[in-house]
């Protein structure tokens, strides 16, 4: 695919956006008169406005999700690129021999040395059996406090270099000042070495890549003159505990899906999360400065989420940004268990609120600001969430302890009867199940319609059960996060900023006594709403039994799927199995062999056959 195809299928997003979000303001509009008809009897109330405020704009996100996914399900069940809108795909064919040179970085942060040469060996091992290795150069940027940690990479990166004789294709930089943090290390990078490169691919510290797809990911942007950053799809792989397994189940299932309808009516406006998409060098050196917010953290200070910031400057600066999911090849890892996962998003909760005072940047494009809004939303519809809860609680309390008023203040022989909507009712609960659970339903069905992609899966009986217990795990869940998220957002509202602590990525159980300790007030909270519906409006109970449920249950929820052993007899059982798992690709055999010196060897092995 050429410069020019790609400006073409740009300029036909305009029907494809007016499409999707044509669709998804219809859905949402619908919802939002459907529930201002059930609160409407009697008059709507101060509470009432309040609980149709906090329900509109989370219902607006599930449509556009769901129309997303179902966008993706439809192509895909017709086999068409969500790009082309053909059978082909931007990245099909042969690939050329490069002409440019792409840098392969590797930021870390007192990691665990062996485990980053690992990735970083079976990356490089992949790229040398393209036989295109020499467009390409690997950079490991540490930005290591920990003496002992930073003495142990420099010694397993000099005997990565040596065992894999890299010569002048592998390079490793300490920096002595950790400013900026990671977007500040890319930064320093620029700097310095990034004039020798035309495109650079930024992994995570756990991250690993196929050859084939960095090679041609390098070969579409020599393809493509006018493209700033293409981002793929990525796995997660390489998790033991429940809780990972589950995770990488379900985003391994579901996700392509989403991924292809995003991609369909994005286009060149897509966006870009971090890590595994290669971007132009010259383009992000020059428009990707980051600003210093006004004021204070947490709001205010140097970004933390930069890579939705980093899109939006590239596609100001006319840049196209891409989402090409059909690639493969890209993989990363999950926290193992609910609190690391917790402690992650309670970074990302700060960095995404701090986009609200980016979305009267001048010269955006309009699509940046709807992906920096998302992004704020993402989060801020968890105490949404919780203050509809509340609120409707509140309303079928005083209406249970009340009663109804028959009589007002107004003289009348006639009673004012109890008024109720139970088609309305009916109606916005179907729809929003609808919006819910299909895409995961026709998700499901496409998989096991096609048996080859089901065997990927474990087979087709350990695929339904594998989705059956994943989505009343993830129902669950939801409760516990909506607290996380919301308790999250009180305190940077609080003005109680996140600091920069290394991720953990080893496996990690959670310990009785430590997850009594977190869920504490989940469990207080939801034995006392439970405790309260059931004295008071007992009928009520049966429409929140899945919030009180996963409240009461967070304790022994986080401590099983943290388990380690769970994890291994449900894999036993072909249960919550990914494609990486029933075939593993090469790269992810080399990258999770822990003896260093054996995936190095290894690793030289492959690249020699």
């Amino acid at each position: 695919m050429n410069d020019r195809a790609l400006d073409r299928h740009a300029r036909s997003a305009g029907w494809r956006r007016l499409l999707m979000l044509g669709l998804a303001t219809l859905t949402t509009t619908v919802g939002t008169l459907l529930m201002a008809e059930i609160l409407e009897p009697g008059g709507i109330s101060v509470i009432e406005i309040a609980v149709l405020a906090a329900f509109t704009p989370g219902f607006a996100m599930i449509s556009l999700s769901f129309w997303a996914a179902l966008a993706g399900f439809l192509l895909s069940l017709a086999g068409l690129h969500p790009v082309t809108l053909r059978r082909t795909a931007p990245s099909d064919g042969a690939v050329p021999a490069l002409a440019t040179r792409t840098a392969i970085l590797m930021p870390i942060y007192n990691e665990d040395a062996d485990a980053v040469m690992a990735r970083v060996a079976a990356t490089y091992a992949s790229l040398r059996a393209t036989g295109q290795l020499g467009s390409f150069a690997f950079h490991v940027l540490s930005d290591t406090t920990d003496e002992a940690i930073a003495r142990m990479e420099r010694q397993r990166f000099d005997e990565l270099r040596r065992r894999c004789d890299a010569g002048d294709l592998m390079f490793y930089r300490r920096r002595s000042r950790n400013i900026g943090r990671k977007a500040g290390n890319i930064a320093d990078w620029l700097r310095s070495d990034g004039p020798r490169y035309d495109y650079m691919i930024i992994l995570d510290a756990d991250s690993v890549m196929s050859g084939d797809t960095i090679v041609r990911l390098a070969a579409l942007m020599e393809r493509n003159p006018r493209t700033g950053l293409i981002q793929t799809l990525t796995a997660s792989v390489g998790r033991e505990t429940l809780f990972a397994r589950l995770m990488q189940f379900s985003s391994r299932l579901y996700g392509p899906l989403l991924a292809i309808g995003h991609s369909f009516w994005q286009l060149g406006e897509a966006n870009y999360y971090g890590h595994n998409a290669i971007i132009r060098v010259a383009a992000f050196a020059e428009h990707c400065h980051l600003p210093v917010l006004s004021g204070k953290p947490p709001l205010g200070g140097e970004i933390l989420s930069h890579d939705f910031v980093e899109a939006a400057l590239l596609r100001r600066a006319g840049w196209h940004v891409w989402l090409l999911p059909e690639l493969g090849g890209s993989f990363e890892e999950m926290p193992t268990n609910l609190l690391d996962y917790a402690a992650r998003d309670r970074r990302w909760v700060q960095g995404n609120l701090q986009h609200v005072r980016l979305l009267d940047m001048p010269g955006l494009h309009w699509m940046s600001r709807l992906h920096l809004s998302m992004g704020v939303l993402a989060f801020v519809a968890s105490p949404l969430w919780l203050l509809m809860l509340s609120l409707t609680g509140v309303l079928v309390l005083d209406q249970a302890i009340s009663g109804h008023t028959y009589f007002d203040d107004r003289r009348s022989l006639f009673p004012i009867w109890p008024e109720y909507k139970p088609q309305e009712i009916q109606a916005l609960l179907i729809i929003t199940g609808t919006l819910l659970f299909l895409p995961k339903l026709l998700t499901m069905a496409l998989v096991l319609a096609r048996r080859r992609t089901a065997r990927r899966f474990g087979g087709r009986p350990a695929l339904v059960v594998s989705g059956v217990l994943e989505l009343v795990f993830s129902s669950l869940l939801a409760p516990v996060t909506m607290l996380f998220h919301s308790a999250f957002i009180a305190a940077i509202l609080a003005g109680r900023p996140v600091g920069w602590p290394p991720q953990p990525r080893e496996e990690r159980s959670v310990p009785w006594v430590a997850a009594v300790r977190r869920h504490v007030s989940h469990m207080l909270g939801g034995a006392i709403a439970t405790g309260v519906i059931w004295a008071v409006a007992p009928e009520f109970l049966i429409w929140v039994a899945p919030v009180c449920a996963g409240l009461l249950l967070a304790v022994p929820l986080n401590v099983l799927s943290s388990c380690q052993q769970c994890g291994r007899v449900a894999r036993d059982m072909g249960l919550f199995l990914i494609p990486e798992e029933v075939r593993a690709p090469r790269e992810l055999g080399f990258a999770y062999d822990q003896d260093f010196s054996g995936t190095v060897a290894g690793a030289e092995g492959s690249a020699a056959s």
